[in-house]
């Protein structure tokens, strides 16, 4: 039997195919247009390259107007995670806010209607919606990201947000398979470890997966970790044990399996792109999204020329890079069967009436609402990567729009509480957190501005773990800027 070997022209197109490359500015370079004519199939989008809904719109087009096929995908979680809306915050709140409400209907139409802005757009693919389920609190990378702590309550959740999502035309990605709440290391620096025996992933981790592909998520996203119950040498993203056997053979998925971005350090560091790249897709990965800073024609260049060689060499089973290849093209023929999306446009605020049922209120009873402009003390932690340091959060921008002339301040470490009693001055305090049960200093900063000023107002923005302090208590379970107009509401009585 005569073995034919692929052509290098097939190969080459297959492996363009399977990337999913991110590029600098508001234009698509040349170098990105040029490869889209040799079989790049996806495009992924982040804030650098969107300054509005018209500008996104006039890009996607560019890129259609080379490849009308093409996967443009996005991250866009709504909540603290957003690109549409990067430098004013989301007009939807994120997943925490939604699992606190624990209405799925709500959750369905908040994802339709964020689906339907994003298809209006021209993006076809969302790396969303987060289905971790946040059993450790002192998760630093999921956080309000997730549903929240309970995994009936998430998979419920991460249904009906699939459902809505692809209602309006947009695939979902369903991510960080096999679950990445249960982690103390954010896998964009290091390689983070979850050490639960087979048994507890099943009943916890699972759960909101097989709902996701229960309800039919077009995409899922590998996340970079180490679950040594299911493969004690590889992370998920690398491993055939996690991919092929568990997601693809016992939970049956047949859709796109997305790996987290090649360049995050918990793969790169150990491997390398080009040989993390190779990996995951000899693991059973179909698509390698490649975000950060590595935004090059270099940088496709390179990984093409590592799967082309890898299949040269045997490494790479020539079958499985064409497999990965035609299961991309499946996903963006699907995205082409409809390009006005199912179903009744529902109401377009419909993201600030979701934040408003998250709240959290305590003292409401005894609180009489502000009628002169504040300080905002906002004690500012590191920025997480997946949601990005330009995007605002707080309630000083809505509170100034309700009460004008409010002032604000951010601060941070161990002086931040007596640093910012000082700015405040005579002003009544609002003073905003975020994960105070992740910062020790903050917890201290409020400690001290509570016990100096006991009529100071507390509004938490991450995930609710304090005791409710203070004159007026307002857990909004995320730090969109809906949540935040929510609160300030509140806040003046509005």
């Amino acid at each position: 039997m005569t073995t034919i070997a692929p052509s290098t022209d097939t190969l080459t197109r297959d492996a363009l195919t399977v990337l999913q490359p991110g590029f600098p500015g508001t234009t698509a370079p040349d170098w990105l247009l040029r490869r889209l004519g040799e079989g790049l199939a996806s495009v992924g989008l982040f804030g650098r390259n969107i300054t509005s809904a018209a500008q996104l719109s006039s890009l996607t087009a560019q890129l259609r107007a080379e490849r009308d096929d093409v996967l443009v995908a996005i991250d866009e979680e709504g909540g603290d995670v957003t690109r549409l809306e990067v430098r004013t915050g989301s007009s939807f709140p994120g997943n925490h806010a939604l699992g606190a409400v624990d209405d799925a209907d709500l959750t369905r139409d908040v994802a339709y209607e964020l689906g339907r802005r994003l298809r209006e757009c021209g993006v076809n693919l969302n790396w969303a919606p987060s289905a971790d389920v946040n059993s450790n609190p002192a998760n630093p990378v999921i956080g309000v990201r997730s549903f929240g702590a309970d995994p009936g309550l998430v998979a419920r959740h991460t249904a009906a947000y699939v459902t809505g999502m692809q209602a309006a035309g947009v695939a979902a990605c369903t991510k960080h398979f096999p679950g990445h709440g249960d982690t103390a290391v954010d896998s964009h620096h290091a390689l983070p470890r979850i050490d639960a025996p087979a048994a507890v992933l099943a009943e916890r981790e699972l759960i909101p997966f097989r709902a996701a592909i229960g309800a039919g998520s077009r995409a899922i996203m590998s996340a970079h970790i180490l679950v040594p119950a299911l493969d004690a040498a590889h992370p998920a993203t690398l491993s055939r044990p996690i991919l092929t056997d568990l997601l693809r053979r016992d939970l049956g998925y047949e859709g796109l399996i997305v790996t987290d971005g090649i360049e995050m350090q918990a793969v790169a560091a150990v491997y390398g792109i080009e040989r993390g790249s190779v990996l995951a897709i000899a693991a059973g990965a179909d698509a390698i999204c490649v975000g950060g800073g590595l935004n090059d024609d270099e940088t496709i260049r390179s990984l093409r020329d590592a799967l082309v060689t890898a299949v040269r060499t045997g490494e790479l089973p020539e079958e499985r890079l064409a497999d990965a290849a035609r299961r991309v093209r499946e996903l963006a023929a699907w995205t082409a069967t409809d390009p006005t999306g199912t179903g009744e446009r529902v109401d377009p605020d419909i993201g600030l009436a979701a934040a408003r049922r998250a709240l959290r209120v305590t003292g409401a009873d005894t609180f009489a609402p502000l009628t002169e402009a504040p300080y905002v003390a906002a004690f500012t932690p590191v920025a997480n990567i997946a949601v990005g340091p330009e995007t605002p959060w707080g309630v000083a921008a809505e509170l100034a729009r309700l009460l004008p002339g409010t002032q604000t301040g951010s601060f941070a470490g161990a002086d931040a509480g007596r640093a910012a009693l000082a700015a405040a001055g005579d002003r009544r305090i609002v003073a905003v957190v975020r994960d105070e049960h992740r910062h020790p200093w903050m917890a201290a900063a409020l400690d001290t501005f509570l016990a100096a000023r006991p009529d100071t107002i507390v509004v938490e923005m991450g995930v609710p773990q304090a005791v409710s302090r203070g004159a007026l208590h307002i857990a909004t379970h995320g730090a969109a800027r809906v949540c935040g107009r929510a609160a300030a509401e509140i806040i003046a009585g509005k």
